[in-house]
């Protein structure tokens, strides 16, 4: 068994993990939550194990490099990263109706990864420019922080569902947090994930400063991760200087990870020292 295969058994567990939280909410069963719960670890798990295979087989090949390097390593990763953020939420709220609508970005960033034609799975030598120590930092600050955004977007999600049924009519929306809770938990996502997004745009310019000699040049990569900062910036501003809550934060939020997507995969389509990434 090698890295890949494994990490693609990882995508059909994060499937199934994502199917039994959908059960969970829609039948209010127990059982699928528990279920849910050991398989979304379970998927970790493996995911782990994947990611340090991938690694020592990067050393077998004579590359020895972190396996974060190209749109694939980085989506695997981006994959374990919603899943740990989101076990650690559903262990201190107590409430796997969240999972419903955060393990399936998991699934379909690893389904994506495995299965798409466009995406090649194969271990690589680094590129000159990735050949630096900040490599780790960069990458990995910055998929937490997409990961903590990832969450925000879901929660964010509930809380229009659950704003709009200000009744409490659907018995589908009967077991979701309050609205309260909902706005407290996505406020806590933004700031956790601003805070990376910003340790990786800082390590990112130490890094192009090694590689290229400047610290910021707008590249494409570069601005629209300057404009998703700025977004979220605007979110956290909004909030905590003018008392903006609900509704208003609920559809920036959206806004923000609709730029975090367009960050990850719309660049890659442009021309710019980041063009590896699609590889």
């Amino acid at each position: 068994m090698n890295s890949s295969f494994l990490l693609s058994i990882t995508t059909f567990i994060y499937g199934l993990a994502a199917f039994l939280y959908i059960a969970f909410w829609v039948f209010k069963k127990p059982l699928p939550g528990r279920l849910a719960t050991w398989t979304a670890m379970i998927g970790a798990a493996c995911n782990i194990a994947g990611i340090i295979m991938r690694w020592v087989e990067s050393y077998n090949l004579g590359f020895a490099h972190a396996p974060l390097s190209n749109l694939y390593e980085s989506m695997v990763f981006f994959s374990l990263t919603i899943i740990i953020v989101y076990l650690v939420i559903e262990r201190k709220y107590k409430n796997r109706i969240i999972g419903a609508f955060t393990t399936p970005l998991a699934f379909l960033a690893m389904a994506y990864a495995s299965m798409s034609p466009n995406i090649s799975d194969r271990i690589q030598p680094l590129l000159p420019a990735l050949k630096s120590n900040w490599l780790i930092a960069h990458v990995m600050a910055c998929f937490v922080g997409y990961s903590a955004f990832a969450i925000a977007f879901g929660i964010s999600c509930m809380f229009l569902f659950k704003h709009r049924d200000t009744e409490g009519k659907s018995n589908l929306l009967a077991h979701f947090p309050n609205t309260k809770i909902l706005e407290e938990l996505n406020h806590q996502m933004i700031m956790f994930g601003f805070l990376f997004l910003t340790i990786g745009i800082i390590t990112g310019a130490v890094w192009a400063n090694s590689a290229w000699g400047r610290y910021w040049g707008w590249d494409p990569k570069e601005t629209w991760s300057l404009i998703t900062w700025f977004i979220y910036a605007t979110v956290l501003h909004a909030r905590m200087m003018r008392g903006w809550g609900g509704k208003r934060i609920a559809y920036l939020s959206i806004l923000g990870f609709i730029a975090v997507l367009f960050t990850y995969f719309g660049v890659n389509y442009l021309p710019g020292l980041h063009s590896y990434g699609t590889s």
